[in-house]
């Protein structure tokens, strides 16, 4: 089933039985109002037991008798917007077809799906167009009932403006009109939302203290990181660009302030989080690397002389990427559906929940920047090892250890802000400056290895590797400029 996406940006009111539809065709940019379409829709929609999807804010239906038959899922964008991931009806009636369920493993995991409320609408849609003829918005007049397993059915009247080709002006425009025809504001977001009411279970709501302690600095920021594998998992499964990227971003900034406040964190509960995340980074980067390498690759040989290029360089290079890149994404995306995986996100969730605190866990103001001086050190000690260096093996090590101490560095003067404000945030930009050119020198060194063996391979092969040996020289020299680049700019950062 080939799924399509788009963004769902509408705004729902309550009306009782007795309001009409205003006039509409007097709304700004709207030319007249197309003949009204009545439909008779019922959607089924699913969920784990424990309603995992709906606490999530998030929607699975199974539709019929509209426009838009199908499996679809509604993911929270923002206020007022939800991304619409549609799958076609295809045979499944009874059973989410795994691809529609793969959508939203992340808050399912491996519980089933079962129907939690069956849906019946009789709409009237009116459209809203343009002097072109163009859809601008659609207002759907519904009358509803929800039957929901164990109780009485419930019905219901309401009116759903979504634009389709208009403004989000012509949503505030109808707002007013609509008001005035006897129209309020929806109590709850989704009819979902309102025929569960509070069968949904409530999640807790947690804000950072005006005076926080370390701890409270550590689930802030780990909240954020969760949050963001929970946005991005979906993302991935869906191949959205650059989502392995962000979704390893967050595995990092987690794994890094479980070190950073190991004080204030069990430390053998967070040494075993960070060796799943590693893991999980892990399965995650090979596809991630190769797509890198992909873009820099093309860039390179794009930029050598035609008459210098022999034999065919940039396919062969490609090929190669692209085979890394599809068995990395088919590693990534079995991960995705481990037991292994869904544990770990279970682990998260509890570690939001119920953070394993110990010991020195004083207010942040006082012991955060004892945090960063050791995350300063920490770097410090690895450029001191990598002057010290006797082979160029060896310092490409050590120049790959500062750039992850930089890393760290940065994250804990991220998570740092909220108390240490501008002071932690300029600290954050420093180490991001030692983290971006010392990237450069670590890319420069997998790419040699990559270079190097696929000249091997090329020799072998019968063909002509010249080619591969002015890339490999131009990486070489990258990587001097690069390291050449940090050991001038460390002198002039400051620290601590």
């Amino acid at each position: 089933m080939a799924p399509n996406e788009q963004l769902e940006i509408e705004t729902k009111y309550d009306v009782d039985e007795t309001a009409s539809v205003p006039a509409l065709h007097e709304l700004p940019g709207v030319a007249r109002v197309a003949q009204p379409v009545e439909q008779e829709l019922e959607a089924v929609y699913y969920d784990t037991e424990a309603l995992s999807l709906a606490a999530n804010k998030v929607t699975l239906r199974r539709r019929t008798g509209g426009e838009d038959d199908g499996w679809h899922v509604k993911l929270p964008v923002s206020s007022g917007e939800r991304l619409e991931v549609r799958h076609p009806l295809g045979r499944s009636t009874q059973k989410v077809p795994g691809e529609v369920a793969r959508t939203v493993r992340v808050h399912v995991r491996d519980h089933e799906l079962v129907p939690v409320v069956t849906l019946n609408t009789r709409r009237v849609v009116h459209r809203l167009l343009d002097s072109d003829g163009a859809v601008l918005a659609e207002l759907a007049d519904d009358r509803v009932t929800a039957a929901v397993n164990g109780a009485e059915p419930e019905s219901w009247r309401e009116w759903e403006v979504e634009l389709v080709g208009g403004e989000r002006s012509l949503l505030e425009a109808a707002d007013e009109v609509l008001r005035s025809a006897g129209a309020e504001p929806a109590a709850g977001p989704s009819k979902l939302a309102r025929a569960l009411g509070d069968r949904v279970p409530a999640r807790d709501e947690w804000e950072l203290p005006s005076k926080p302690r370390t701890s409270d600095l550590f689930r802030a920021y780990a909240a954020a990181q969760v949050q963001a594998i929970h946005e991005r998992d979906p993302e991935v499964r869906r191949d959205v660009p650059d989502s392995i990227h962000k979704f390893r971003v967050a595995t990092r900034r987690l794994r890094s302030a479980l070190a950073t406040y190991r004080p204030v964190v069990d430390r053998e509960a967070g040494d075993q989080i960070r060796a799943e995340l590693k893991w999980l980074a892990g399965e995650l980067g090979v596809a991630r690397d190769a797509e890198v390498q992909r873009e820099h690759f093309a860039a390179e040989v794009a930029e050598q002389p035609a008459e210098l290029v022999m034999g065919r360089v940039a396919g062969r290079i490609d090929d190669h990427l692209r085979g890394v890149y599809q068995e990395g994404r088919a590693g990534a995306l079995a991960a995705l559906e481990s037991e292994r995986y869904f544990r770990l996100l279970d682990t998260l969730d509890e570690l939001i929940a119920n953070p394993p605190l110990v010991g020195d866990d004083r207010k942040a103001a006082k012991q955060i920047q004892d945090l960063l001086d050791h995350d300063w050190k920490r770097m410090r000690k690895a450029v001191r090892r990598s002057k010290a260096a006797e082979t160029t093996a060896e310092q490409d090590h050590e120049l790959h250890e500062v750039r992850k101490a930089a890393k760290r560095l940065r994250y804990a003067a991220e998570s740092a802000v909220p108390v240490l404000g501008d002071e932690a945030a300029d600290l954050a930009a420093r180490a991001e400056e030692v983290q971006e050119v010392l990237g450069e020198h670590q890319d420069s060194v997998v790419s040699r290895d990559l270079l190097r063996q696929l000249a091997v391979q090329v020799q072998l092969d019968g063909g002509n590797a010249f080619t591969f040996g002015r890339l490999h020289a131009a990486e070489e020299h990258r990587g001097t400029r690069s390291r050449d680049a940090f050991y001038q700019l460390w002198p002039t950062l400051e620290f601590g």
